[in-house]
Parts: C-alpha cells; structure tokens; sequence
C-alpha cells in the first residue's frame, strides 16, 4: 500500500508533501537547513535546532531540544482509555488515562492543524523488535529531520518474515508545532505524548522534542503487546559468551546495565530493550542511545569512539565557550557540562560496537542479573536468587544514589522502579514478573542480584565495590561458579539472601556485607533502615495484592 494513502485514510491527512525514507545523509543536511524551535525558555520558535561539527556530515549531528523537556515528560504521558484496555493498563503518574471522547477531538484539531500548516513531514519506516514473531513495523512522522534520523539509527530498517505488515503497523504523529489547550482537549499542558491502543498510533504534541520520546513510547506499546502474545518484553542487556551461553542484565540508570554487558569476550545482543519469546531473546533496537554525562573516554572508548562517527546524534551537549559548535572537535567537547541538562545523550547505531551477535539475537539466557547500585553499603556484593525472590526483587527494581544536589549532602537516596523500568510497564508488575518466573522455570536460568554500589559504608564514608571484583562476581555467575550443589552460603539475618562464601579471584572478606563495616552496630541499623523502606514501597505499589510474595 501506497504510504499517503496510508496516512490518509489512518489520519485523514490530505495537504501535506513528505520526505519518505531518507538517508542519513539527507536528514543531516535537512535538519540543519529545516528543524526550527525553542533552545531557550525566553527564545523565539524559530531558532536553529540542529548543527554540524567541525567533521560536517562526516560526523554527528547536534540537536537542541526545547528546554522544558530535556527529558521524558512524565507528566504529560497518557494511554487513550479505550474500554477494551482499560482494565488491562497498569494506570500510574507516569501514564494517565487520557479520556476517549476528549482524545478524539484532540487528534481531529491536530490533523486539521497539520492540513492547513502545509509544508512538508519526515517520514521513516522501520521495525520495533528483530525477532519477527513479534516484531512492530514503526512508521515515524514527523516535522523534525532530527527525528527521523534518530529512528533510523535507533531502529531495524528491515525485519524478514513478519506477516500481515500494514494491520500490523503503528503511526508515530509527532507536531511539535501544535500547542494543547488543557481546557479544551484534556491535556494537563500545552503538550503531550499519548498512546492509542485500539488505533495503533502514537501521538506527541507541542514541545515534546526529546529524542527519548521516539523510542521509550514505541517501548511502551511494545511493553503491552508482547504479554498478550505470551512473550516476556524487558527493560535489560543481554550478550553471549564464548560457549555460546546468553546473559541478560536488569538494572536502573548507574547500576552498569551498560557497561557490564560490553564485554570484549562476549557478543552484546542490545543495551537496554529486549524481548524474550519461544526462540530466545532479541533487541528491539538497532541502536544505543547512551548517557554522555561525566563519560570516562578511556572506561568508554566504543561510545568515545562513536562520538566523532558519521551518522550519530549528540543531544544538549553545550558548545564550548567562545566557540561555535560548527567549529568544534566533537572530542573537544565538554561532557561534564550539564549547563543544559545531566541528561544529555548520543544516539549511534549497534555496529559502532565492535562485536555483536549476529542479527543482535541470542538464545535462552542461562544467566540472569538483577543489577542494583546500593548506596547505603547494605547488600551483598552478589546473592543467589530462588523464583520468589527473583519475583520480589524484580517487582521492587531498587538502587540507590548519593542526593548529589547540594554540597555536602551524602545521604543516600533510595529509588525504585517497578521491572527496572516502571514508566514503560504498560501492564501491572505481576505481568512481567509472573511471565519471567516461567520462563526461567521452563529454561532452568539461574539468577543473582549484583551489587555494584559501595561496601564498609555509606557512600561518601566508603569505597565503591571496585569494577574488578564486580567483573570477577558476574564472571563467576555467568559460569555457573555459584550455583553448584557444593557451594557454601551464609544468610543475610535481614534480607534472607544467600551469599556465597568464597568466589574465584574475590577477597572472601568482601563477600559478607557485615564484616566490611568497622561498627557492626551502625551497619545493624543501616540493614534495618534500608528493610523499612522495602517494606514501605512494597505496601505502597500492592505488590502483595499482584500475586507477589513479601520475602523480605
């Protein structure tokens, strides 16, 4: 089918020229020359959005976004409460019932306001998912040049085998220049991202130019497709070993989800979005969309690397002071600068790493990880996880972080995030962890919670479990080292978690959270804390109420 056609009779847009299907090549040049908007809170919308580098196409594009949303706009996240779904959406602050009736005036105005605008639209066709049982044709359409390249490196641009590919499609509509009326169509601001599942169509309005926004939406749909059709979709890395053995890593923001599945001995599968089906686990992307924030060039050099590549995207990154970014190195750049946002990002493609697995697939994981960075200096380094625990532990996702926003502050901060990734869970916790305990079941895949946060203390009285030891922990893990018959383990007196006793090339001193606190008292008391607050989430969300058992 005829994608204006498509589009006509899906929207009803009828007065629109489209950009089908660029290069990347293309769209760098006509986002410089075409993407306009705000960069300031105080500034025009008809400022530049996108520039070159001193490399020209031969290196990144660098995109502002509109300052009020250097993120996900959590806040202006809806589903459409369709009757035949709204029982099944796990309904939150991060995604609110937007009202149908409402809803459909809203997309009429925003169609009406796209015909009469005129001009031109990007369109991007790809594929959410590599795997083609469940694999989401994506079309982007949009008004930003930026927006479509960033789906082309995010996302497969051809996916074989996948049946019935137009009732299968979604529609992103992404106007950046249509402003919501909260009054008049129900919207909490003058933007908003909402998913329509009865439609299958994304649509972002007004000043929602996150390039997240693209991709974190597309995981949501995907986030309430895959159950439905039995398949278990994750907020995880994944990579393979040597004997061919699968891996996968859960974990939040700064707990190493990224860096611990970069493995130069192992090939990655993805860094953040997977799903797990009857043949195994694939990527849903084609791309990494990595932090920037303080990055360690020598810690990090793929992504260093891919800085100065062609075809990528730097998101908020600042110019330098005095110099014009057209002018700029993209390795002069200055990554601790978060004068824009902490938040600042590079999109580049999976093949900037220098070793993935074959159509970024792999298969039944023998391994999982539940990654948490602990802050407070209160779990182990690594425990052994039985199916309840994995389900409670999974359902809680907890790290924990210094405040970090005013001098001197070094209390800990607990966050927790439900399946690691609580705003794109589109169905109740219960879902996701009920489908990975059969899974694990079924394949006999063994899990343990990694700790890579600080030991003997609280951050800031004490070191980090250094990078050494957490490799030679998940080594271990990865091999089945831990989980044999002849393993000795003691119990944790406050979280009942089994810890290993000794662990090939790791002190066995730092294994036991107790012993690395010098009074035994003060870490007592620090357990004990750190147990009320899992306790409290764990009433707050009614967990217990989905199925899952308290274990701690």
């Amino acid at each position: 089918m005829d994608f204006r056609g498509a589009l006509e009779r899906k929207l009803g847009l009828t007065s629109v020229n489209y950009k089908y299907n660029l290069s990347k090549d293309q769209l760098f040049h006509e986002a410089i020359e075409n993407d306009r908007g705000r960069r300031r809170v105080d500034g025009p919308d008809t400022e530049q959005k996108a520039f070159p580098t001193k490399l020209g196409v031969d290196g990144p594009l660098v995109f502002y976004t509109d300052p009020t949303c250097t993120g996900r706009p959590v806040n202006d996240t809806f589903a459409v409460a369709w009757p035949e779904i709204e029982s099944d959406v796990w309904w939150k602050d991060n995604m609110k019932p937007f009202d149908p009736d409402k809803y459909e005036g809203l997309l009429k105005r925003v169609v009406q306001h796209v015909n009469d605008r005129g001009g031109h639209l990007y369109v991007q066709d790809v594929y959410a998912g590599a795997d083609p049982s469940y694999s989401v044709p994506y079309r982007f359409v949009g008004e930003y040049a930026t927006h479509a390249m960033f789906a082309h490196n995010m996302f497969p641009k051809q996916v074989e085998g996948i049946e019935n590919v137009e009732e299968k499609r979604w529609t992103m509509l992404n106007v950046q220049s249509f402003r919501c009326d909260p009054e008049r169509d129900g919207s909490l601001s003058d933007r908003a991202a909402i998913m329509d599942f009865r439609n299958k169509l994304c649509l972002v309005l007004g000043r929602a130019d996150y390039c997240g926004l693209v991709k974190k939406t597309i995981f949501t749909v995907m986030n309430y497709l895959l159950p439905n059709l039995g398949h278990l979709s994750m907020h995880c890395s994944g990579n393979i070993g040597g004997r061919d053995d699968t891996a996968i890593l859960f974990g939040l923001s700064g707990t190493g989800k990224t860096t611990l599945s970069a493995d130069p001995n192992r090939r990655l599968i993805g860094d953040d979005e997977a799903g797990w089906t009857e043949s195994g686990i694939s990527n849903f992307e084609d791309g990494c969309y990595a932090k920037l924030i303080d990055l360690n060039k020598e810690a990090e050099p793929i992504i260093a690397a891919a800085l100065s590549m062609k075809g990528t995207i730097i998101e908020n990154v600042p110019p330098l002071p005095g110099k014009a970014i057209e002018e700029t190195d993209p390795q002069e750049l200055d990554l601790s600068d978060a004068s824009i946002t902490e938040n600042t990002r590079f999109a580049y493609p999976l093949t900037c790493n220098p070793n993935v697995a074959a159509g970024a697939r792999g298969d039944h994981p023998e391994t999982i990880v539940l990654l948490t960075a602990d802050a407070f200096g209160v779990l182990p380094p690594l425990s052994i996880l039985d199916g309840k625990e994995v389900m409670y532990h999974f359902v809680q996702g907890f790290t924990a972080k210094l405040a970090g926003t005013e001098v001197g502050v070094t209390e800990p901060q607990a966050a927790f995030s439900a399946c690691y990734g609580g705003p794109f869970m589109a169905h109740k916790p219960s879902v996701y962890a009920n489908l990975l305990r059969e899974k694990m079941d079924q394949h006999k895949a063994r899990c343990v919670l990694l700790n890579t946060g600080w030991s003997g203390g609280p951050a800031g009285s004490a070191d980090r479990i250094s990078i050494k030891n957490t490799r030679a922990l998940l080594d271990a893990a990865l091999n089945g080292d831990l989980h044999g018959d002849d393993v000795e383990y003691d119990m944790h007196p406050v979280f009942n978690l089994r810890i290993p006793r000794s662990c090939s090339d790791v002190d066995p001193a730092i294994l036991n959270p107790r012993h690395m606190w010098k009074n035994k008292d003060a870490y007592d008391a620090a357990a004990d804390k750190l147990r009320g607050m899992f306790r409290t989430n764990f009433e707050k969300q009614g967990f217990g109420d989905f199925g899952i058992d308290a274990v701690v």
